[in-house]
């Protein structure tokens, strides 16, 4: 009988989950259109769409970094806060890829660059930006939480020591800026300093399709593209693969997993060097597509990209996707009525309402995925 309950509790689940997310793009609809008949908000069909896929974008970026929150959750019921600043140092290692190893500047290619030589750079950039955000996301865990973990510590002091090592990671990006600190007698490595550093103009925003009156330019396909490769690229390697089953066993119960063989250690540091690989492909794009790379460019998006795991269910993978998406619609299309300066308030007001009245998400919280 209690498996027939738990298989009926299963299969109602995605049933559940498309109500909830239903009920919520309901409410934004109607907000919406309460907006529209008081005049706040534009009427043009093609001015929402613009600012749709926009939205869908930019939220293609946040669930990419949204995943790296939701699988240390699931797994170490942990917010890693230090992950925002993962995402930056994947920002510049796609800049100095660019810039340095291939030689692209914006003197040297004003246009950008084109042809089979463009997919090569994109895919060395990405590589290298991901590979970077990983091996930090590894060097954190085995650095800062691994030492924690053995003695067994509260979760305030895991979270204290998150915010210690963000701050130290975008302080350490600060300083890199050429010049001696500290009293040292030598110059430190110019990678970063106070003011944000350009990002090559690899790629123009080329026209690539006209949907309902807008413009799809080639920056917003590369995007979602890459963000839907890798998000189903994901979702297949925890479902479906062996390292994907040691994740869900060891978020589900640690001890019984370790009982059973499962190297507890290894899988921590898998799931850490997996959600920095998500990380540091997004923060490359996010620079790609804003064109600039600062210390302290991780706050913001790392903030809502928290919130987007929040509002799919945090510790659920598929939540993350969902969360992400969603958010990046729901604030862009909250610009189009009010104006850029309020963008990042209405992701913040998500996250309080999600906290106030669903705080275990649209999908619900889901450890192992």
């Amino acid at each position: 009988m209690a498996e027939t309950t738990s298989t009926r509790t299963l299969s109602r689940r995605p049933f559940r989950a498309a109500v909830k997310t239903l009920v919520f793009l309901g409410l934004l609809a109607g907000l919406i259109g309460v907006g529209i008949g008081t005049g706040v908000c534009p009427k043009s069909g093609s001015v929402w769409f613009e600012f749709a896929i926009t939205g869908f974008r930019l939220g293609a970026i946040y669930a990419m970094v949204a995943l790296g929150y939701t699988m240390v959750y699931g797994v170490l019921q942990l917010i890693n806060f230090a992950h925002s600043e993962v995402f930056m140092i994947g920002a510049f290692a796609g800049l100095y890829t660019f810039s340095s190893l291939f030689g692209i500047t914006n003197h040297n290619h004003p246009h950008g660059i084109g042809g089979p030589y463009l997919v090569f750079v994109l895919a060395v950039g990405m590589l290298l930006a991901a590979g970077a955000s990983g091996l930090t996301a590894v060097a954190i865990e085995r650095v800062a939480y691994r030492p924690l973990r053995r003695r067994g510590v509260s979760r305030l002091a895991y979270l204290i020591t998150a915010i210690g090592v963000s701050l130290f990671l975008s302080n350490l990006f600060y300083l890199l800026d050429g010049h001696k600190h500290l009293g040292l007698p030598f110059k430190w490595p110019r990678i970063g300093g106070a003011a944000a550093v350009d990002f090559p103009q690899v790629m123009q925003k080329a026209h690539v399709v006209t949907i309902l009156g807008v413009n799809i330019d080639s920056q917003t396909v590369l995007v979602v593209a890459v963000a839907a490769a890798m998000l189903v690229a994901l979702d297949w390697f925890v479902h479906r693969t062996r390292a994907g089953q040691g994740i869900r066993a060891v978020a589900e119960d640690p001890e019984t997993a370790a009982l059973l063989g499962v190297n507890i250690d290894r899988i921590i540091v898998m799931t850490f060097f997996v959600g920095g690989l998500m990380a540091g492909v997004a923060g490359m794009l996010y620079g790609l597509f804003f064109q600039a790379a600062q210390f302290n460019m991780g706050f913001v998006p790392g903030i809502k990209a928290f919130t987007a795991a929040v509002l799919g269910g945090i510790g659920n993978i598929r939540g993350a996707m969902l969360g992400g998406l969603l958010l990046g619609m729901v604030e862009n299309l909250g610009v189009a009525c009010f104006s850029a300066q309020w963008q990042s308030v209405i992701a913040f007001v998500v996250l309080v309402g999600v906290l106030m009245f669903r705080p275990t998400g649209l999908l619900g919280e889901q450890v192992g995925g």
